[in-house]
């Protein structure tokens, strides 16, 4: 690759550590800082970072390949997803940014669940904490991949060095500057992100005379939408929209919510983020259907579909723009690796290390802690990582699912229903998890297949969380005066926001 490329990447990556710097010289001096960014961060910075760290490399290599696969069946998962963000910000972002406040300040999402229900050190607070880790284990290793496939199709460079690289530059700046870091870049990031995603996919229209030829090109191989939908049943569609229902459950997702500087801020995030994400959707299925028509039209040899934005951004581009389209994949995969790290670590330190520990901690010692969580779920990605043979959308169709049943309905039943238990709560946490790994791993069908094969291991997962919780809820006890009075409380103060 011209040496030009490598320049706009080594600029890239320096702007990534600088901010990480300057983040560990404003936040960094206690958790809270390290962890939610003391509550501070702006609606600007609070969407395009919840957006960037969401859509990860699958938005710029995963979905692009996958219509150029499977047509026009993947918009299916695209509508799912701008249908689930926007009730994300409708339904669970102003109320969990003052619920978690009133709770006793959680900084995390299990130390939210354990203090929804006036009890700091409760077994649901481990329990969703190690479901954390082990989902966004697997969660990083699929930005992993996807940084190993970039380095590898777009500079030549060993599979597993580029790995190496990918994870070396986030680790850096997640340990230095902590959330605000992340969120920083995550802005940054976004913003080449959507830049990216309109440019590639007009180029690429330019090399066509007309739009009925680029139609006709892309017609040899994809069906159309007509018969794209014909062709579909309705447990397909069921299964791609079903996507949307994971939002509500993505602890890097929706802890932004909880670090925005206001209620009234959200209404801001929602239309900035919502553009943001409509627009980028686009440009990536038009980036995958386009590139099914230049292949078809201009001979060109694709061996991944996961690398049609690599192969454009060398073959359409001067080579420092290239550079830069590269350093946009980069963005995509550091930003969610970053967030995943960090709520990770965040889950090690405070609801696994401080829970279990019984001596008192300092908030140095505790971020010093929370870094060694960084590095140690980054080395274990990693290794998971090694087999390039993995494609980035089933890993992250997989862990997007295990967050998405096993928190989404309880995020959901502690934001709306009063008489939710701590029984029913934890129940739910583990029915989902476990319905989704059954879904996903035990081969029950006759061909040796596994049910995820049938439907989208979402849909069976969520279903049951949320009978779980809302069935043990009802035989339970009823919760305690003062829990019930917490919720209250964090009603009437949202309202007064609101007004």
């Amino acid at each position: 690759m011209p040496i030009e490329s490598y320049i706009s990447l080594a600029i890239y990556f320096l702007a990534m550590l600088g901010i990480g710097l300057f983040a560990y010289r404003e936040s960094t001096s206690d958790i809270s800082g390290y962890i939610l960014g003391g509550r501070a961060v702006s609606p600007q910075v609070t969407a395009l970072s919840a957006g960037a760290s969401d859509m990860s490399g699958w938005m710029l290599m995963g979905l692009p390949g996958a219509m150029y696969v499977t047509g026009f069946d993947a918009m299916y998962i695209a509508i799912g997803l701008l249908a689930g963000a926007l009730a994300n910000y409708i339904l669970v972002a102003p109320k969990l940014r003052v619920y978690t406040e009133v709770a006793d300040d959680s900084l995390t999402v299990p130390e939210f669940f354990a203090k929804r229900f006036g009890r700091a050190n409760s077994p649901i607070r481990m329990v969703s904490a190690a479901i954390i880790v082990m989902f966004f284990t697997l969660y990083t290793s699929a930005g992993l991949v996807a940084g190993g496939k970039l380095f590898e199709s777009a500079f030549g460079v060993q599979y597993h060095w580029g790995l190496i690289i990918t994870l070396g530059v986030v680790v850096s700046y997640t340990l230095l500057g902590g959330f605000l870091a992340v969120s920083m870049t995550d802005f940054v990031q976004g913003c080449i992100m959507f830049v990216a995603l309109i440019l590639v996919p007009i180029v690429a229209y330019t090399e066509f005379d007309s739009a009925s030829q680029m139609s006709a090109a892309a017609s040899q191989s994809v069906p159309g939408l007509v018969a794209s939908w014909e062709g579909m049943t309705l447990i397909g569609i069921l299964s791609s929209l079903a996507w949307g229902l994971g939002y509500f459950g993505q602890p890097h997702i929706i802890v932004r919510f909880m670090a925005i500087r206001s209620v009234k801020a959200v209404s801001t995030a929602r239309n900035i983020g919502m553009s943001w994400m409509l627009v980028t959707i686009i440009g990536a299925l038009a980036t995958g259907f386009v590139g099914v028509a230049y292949a078809n039209q201009f001979g060109l040899q694709v061996d991944d579909p996961e690398t049609i934005f690599i192969l454009f951004s060398q073959l359409l581009f001067h080579p420092l723009i290239s550079g830069f389209l590269m350093a946009a994949i980069l963005a995509a995969i550091m930003s969610t690796i970053s967030s995943q790290l960090l709520v990770s670590a965040s889950s090690l330190t405070e609801d696994m290390y401080r829970v279990v520990s019984k001596k008192q901690v300092s908030e140095k010692k505790t971020v010093t802690i929370g870094r060694f969580g960084v590095g140690g779920v980054a080395v274990v990605a990693l290794l998971l990582a090694m087999d390039s043979s993995n494609t980035i959308l089933s890993l992250v169709s997989n862990a997007w699912a295990g967050f998405g049943a096993a928190f989404g309905p309880l995020v959901l039943f502690c934001l709306y229903k009063k008489n939710l238990t701590e029984k029913a709560a934890l129940w739910g946490i583990i029915s989902g998890a476990i319905t989704v790994l059954f879904w996903i791993y035990a081969p029950v069908l006759n061909d040796g297949k596994t049910l995820s094969s049938v439907i989208y291991e979402i849909v069976p997962g969520f279903i049951v969380s949320t009978a779980t919780l809302w069935v043990v809820s009802a035989l339970d006890t009823k919760p305690a005066e003062n829990v019930q009075k917490m919720y209250q409380q964090a009603s009437q103060e949202l309202a007064e926001q609101q007004s």
